[in-house]
Protein backbone atom coordinates (compact mmCIF):
# COMPACT_ATOMS: atom_id res chain seq x y z
CA UNK A 1 0.00 0.00 0.00
CA UNK A 2 2.84 2.39 0.80
CA UNK A 3 4.22 1.80 -2.72
CA UNK A 4 0.95 3.27 -4.10
CA UNK A 5 -0.44 -0.02 -5.38
CA UNK A 6 -4.12 0.12 -6.30
CA UNK A 7 -4.64 -3.60 -5.77
CA UNK A 8 -2.67 -6.51 -4.32
CA UNK A 9 -2.41 -9.73 -6.32
CA UNK A 10 -1.87 -12.61 -3.90
CA UNK A 11 -0.96 -16.13 -5.03
CA UNK A 12 -1.48 -19.00 -2.59
CA UNK A 13 0.94 -21.70 -3.75
CA UNK A 14 -0.08 -24.09 -0.97
CA UNK A 15 -3.60 -23.81 -2.32
CA UNK A 16 -2.38 -24.57 -5.83
CA UNK A 17 -0.23 -27.54 -4.86
CA UNK A 18 -2.14 -29.16 -2.01
CA UNK A 19 -5.61 -27.64 -2.16
CA UNK A 20 -4.70 -26.45 1.33
CA UNK A 21 -6.32 -23.73 3.43
CA UNK A 22 -3.28 -23.28 5.67
CA UNK A 23 -2.80 -19.67 4.49
CA UNK A 24 -6.42 -18.57 4.87
CA UNK A 25 -5.91 -16.96 8.29
CA UNK A 26 -3.00 -14.97 6.88
CA UNK A 27 -5.00 -13.90 3.82
CA UNK A 28 -7.85 -12.76 6.08
CA UNK A 29 -5.42 -10.74 8.18
CA UNK A 30 -4.00 -9.13 5.03
CA UNK A 31 -7.50 -8.15 3.87
CA UNK A 32 -8.18 -6.55 7.25
CA UNK A 33 -4.84 -4.72 7.27
CA UNK A 34 -5.01 -2.69 4.04
CA UNK A 35 -7.56 -0.35 2.53
CA UNK A 36 -6.98 -1.47 -1.05
CA UNK A 37 -8.58 -4.52 -2.69
CA UNK A 38 -6.88 -7.90 -2.62
CA UNK A 39 -7.13 -10.21 -5.59
CA UNK A 40 -6.63 -13.87 -4.69
CA UNK A 41 -5.71 -17.00 -6.60
CA UNK A 42 -4.66 -20.48 -5.61
CA UNK A 43 -6.55 -23.74 -5.28
CA UNK A 44 -10.09 -22.58 -6.02
CA UNK A 45 -11.65 -25.70 -7.48
CA UNK A 46 -15.34 -25.35 -6.67
CA UNK A 47 -18.14 -22.99 -5.76
CA UNK A 48 -17.51 -23.80 -2.09
CA UNK A 49 -13.83 -22.86 -2.45
CA UNK A 50 -14.86 -19.57 -4.02
CA UNK A 51 -17.26 -18.86 -1.16
CA UNK A 52 -14.50 -19.49 1.38
CA UNK A 53 -12.17 -17.13 -0.46
CA UNK A 54 -14.72 -14.32 -0.46
CA UNK A 55 -15.43 -14.96 3.21
CA UNK A 56 -11.78 -14.06 3.86
CA UNK A 57 -12.48 -10.58 2.53
CA UNK A 58 -10.84 -10.74 -0.88
CA UNK A 59 -12.26 -8.44 -3.52
CA UNK A 60 -11.76 -10.66 -6.55
CA UNK A 61 -10.74 -14.24 -7.24
CA UNK A 62 -8.70 -15.42 -10.20
CA UNK A 63 -9.16 -18.87 -11.72
CA UNK A 64 -7.02 -20.65 -14.29
CA UNK A 65 -7.38 -24.43 -14.17
CA UNK A 66 -11.09 -24.70 -13.33
CA UNK A 67 -12.34 -23.02 -16.54
CA UNK A 68 -10.43 -25.69 -18.50
CA UNK A 69 -11.10 -28.76 -16.36
CA UNK A 70 -14.64 -28.05 -15.16
CA UNK A 71 -16.25 -25.22 -17.15
CA UNK A 72 -19.69 -25.95 -15.67
CA UNK A 73 -18.44 -25.41 -12.11
CA UNK A 74 -16.61 -22.31 -13.25
CA UNK A 75 -19.80 -20.96 -14.80
CA UNK A 76 -21.61 -21.47 -11.48
CA UNK A 77 -18.99 -19.30 -9.75
CA UNK A 78 -19.18 -16.66 -12.47
CA UNK A 79 -22.97 -16.50 -12.23
CA UNK A 80 -22.99 -16.45 -8.41
CA UNK A 81 -20.40 -13.69 -7.95
CA UNK A 82 -20.51 -11.79 -11.29
CA UNK A 83 -17.72 -11.04 -13.80
CA UNK A 84 -16.58 -8.05 -11.73
CA UNK A 85 -15.55 -10.43 -8.92
CA UNK A 86 -14.16 -13.30 -11.00
CA UNK A 87 -11.24 -13.04 -13.42
CA UNK A 88 -9.45 -15.70 -15.43
CA UNK A 89 -5.69 -16.12 -15.61
CA UNK A 90 -4.33 -17.41 -18.89
CA UNK A 91 -0.77 -18.66 -18.58
CA UNK A 92 0.93 -19.04 -21.95
CA UNK A 93 4.09 -20.82 -23.06
CA UNK A 94 5.10 -21.40 -26.69
CA UNK A 95 1.65 -20.48 -27.93
CA UNK A 96 -0.38 -22.80 -25.69
CA UNK A 97 -2.30 -22.47 -22.42
CA UNK A 98 -0.77 -23.89 -19.25
CA UNK A 99 -2.82 -24.96 -16.23
CA UNK A 100 -2.20 -26.40 -12.74
CA UNK A 101 0.07 -23.54 -11.63
CA UNK A 102 1.76 -23.56 -15.07
CA UNK A 103 2.82 -27.19 -14.65
CA UNK A 104 0.59 -28.80 -17.29
CA UNK A 105 0.58 -27.88 -20.96
CA UNK A 106 -2.67 -28.07 -22.90
CA UNK A 107 -3.31 -28.05 -26.67
CA UNK A 108 -5.48 -24.94 -26.22
CA UNK A 109 -4.81 -21.67 -28.05
CA UNK A 110 -4.85 -18.70 -25.65
CA UNK A 111 -6.79 -16.59 -28.16
CA UNK A 112 -9.51 -19.23 -28.62
CA UNK A 113 -9.59 -19.84 -24.87
CA UNK A 114 -10.08 -16.15 -24.16
CA UNK A 115 -12.73 -15.88 -26.86
CA UNK A 116 -14.74 -18.81 -25.47
CA UNK A 117 -14.55 -17.51 -21.91
CA UNK A 118 -15.53 -14.00 -22.96
CA UNK A 119 -18.61 -15.46 -24.66
CA UNK A 120 -19.37 -17.13 -21.32
CA UNK A 121 -19.28 -13.72 -19.64
CA UNK A 122 -15.68 -13.18 -18.45
CA UNK A 123 -14.71 -9.51 -18.54
CA UNK A 124 -11.11 -9.59 -17.27
CA UNK A 125 -8.13 -11.74 -18.14
CA UNK A 126 -4.72 -11.83 -16.50
CA UNK A 127 -2.31 -12.88 -19.22
CA UNK A 128 1.10 -14.26 -18.27
CA UNK A 129 3.87 -15.13 -20.67
CA UNK A 130 5.34 -17.84 -18.46
CA UNK A 131 8.66 -17.74 -20.30
CA UNK A 132 9.13 -14.13 -19.20
CA UNK A 133 7.62 -14.30 -15.72
CA UNK A 134 10.19 -13.30 -13.12
CA UNK A 135 12.90 -12.91 -15.75
CA UNK A 136 12.75 -9.11 -16.12
CA UNK A 137 12.96 -9.43 -19.88
CA UNK A 138 10.09 -7.11 -20.75
CA UNK A 139 6.39 -7.88 -21.22
CA UNK A 140 5.07 -9.74 -24.25
CA UNK A 141 2.82 -6.98 -25.53
CA UNK A 142 2.34 -8.72 -28.86
CA UNK A 143 0.60 -11.58 -27.03
CA UNK A 144 -1.52 -9.18 -24.98
CA UNK A 145 -2.57 -7.22 -28.07
CA UNK A 146 -3.44 -10.35 -30.04
CA UNK A 147 -5.88 -11.38 -27.30
CA UNK A 148 -7.21 -7.86 -26.72
CA UNK A 149 -8.07 -7.49 -30.40
CA UNK A 150 -10.27 -10.58 -30.25
CA UNK A 151 -12.02 -10.38 -26.88
CA UNK A 152 -12.49 -6.60 -26.51
CA UNK A 153 -12.43 -6.70 -22.72
CA UNK A 154 -10.05 -5.88 -19.85
CA UNK A 155 -6.57 -7.37 -19.76
CA UNK A 156 -3.96 -7.29 -17.02
CA UNK A 157 -0.36 -7.80 -18.12
CA UNK A 158 1.71 -10.21 -16.06
CA UNK A 159 5.31 -11.24 -16.56
CA UNK A 160 8.52 -9.45 -17.46
CA UNK A 161 7.83 -5.81 -16.54
CA UNK A 162 11.09 -4.28 -15.36
CA UNK A 163 10.97 -0.46 -15.53
CA UNK A 164 8.85 2.66 -15.88
CA UNK A 165 9.34 2.85 -19.65
CA UNK A 166 7.56 -0.47 -20.04
CA UNK A 167 4.76 0.82 -17.85
CA UNK A 168 4.43 3.74 -20.26
CA UNK A 169 4.29 1.29 -23.20
CA UNK A 170 1.47 -0.57 -21.47
CA UNK A 171 -0.33 2.69 -20.71
CA UNK A 172 -0.49 3.41 -24.44
CA UNK A 173 -2.48 0.17 -24.81
CA UNK A 174 -5.31 1.30 -22.54
CA UNK A 175 -7.62 2.08 -25.50
CA UNK A 176 -7.33 -1.60 -26.47
CA UNK A 177 -8.45 -2.70 -22.98
CA UNK A 178 -4.96 -3.50 -21.66
CA UNK A 179 -5.41 -1.40 -18.55
CA UNK A 180 -3.28 -2.81 -15.72
CA UNK A 181 -0.13 -4.69 -14.84
CA UNK A 182 1.06 -7.05 -12.10
CA UNK A 183 4.56 -6.22 -10.88
CA UNK A 184 6.52 -8.53 -8.61
CA UNK A 185 10.28 -8.87 -8.78
CA UNK A 186 10.89 -5.42 -10.30
CA UNK A 187 9.07 -3.80 -7.38
CA UNK A 188 11.05 -5.76 -4.80
CA UNK A 189 14.29 -4.78 -6.53
CA UNK A 190 13.39 -1.05 -6.46
CA UNK A 191 13.58 -0.62 -10.22
CA UNK A 192 11.17 2.32 -10.33
CA UNK A 193 12.57 5.79 -9.51
CA UNK A 194 9.18 6.94 -8.26
CA UNK A 195 9.22 4.41 -5.41
CA UNK A 196 11.19 6.76 -3.17
CA UNK A 197 8.62 9.51 -3.75
CA UNK A 198 5.77 7.14 -2.93
CA UNK A 199 7.42 6.14 0.32
CA UNK A 200 8.08 9.76 1.31
CA UNK A 201 4.54 10.87 0.47
CA UNK A 202 2.92 8.02 2.41
CA UNK A 203 5.50 7.42 5.13
CA UNK A 204 2.95 7.97 7.87
CA UNK A 205 0.28 5.68 6.51
CA UNK A 206 0.68 3.01 9.18
CA UNK A 207 1.08 5.43 12.09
Amino acid sequence: RAENAKLLHVVDFDGFKEHSMKNHALIKEMCESVIIPIEYTGGIRSLDDAARAFDLGVSRIVLSTLPVKDPKEFEKILQRYSPSKVAVAIDVLDGYVLIRASKEKTPISPIEHAKNLHEMGVLRFIITDVGRNGMLGGPNLALMKSIAEVVKCRITVSGGVRNKDELMDIQECIPMGIDSVIIGRALYENRFPCQKLWRLAESGIFN
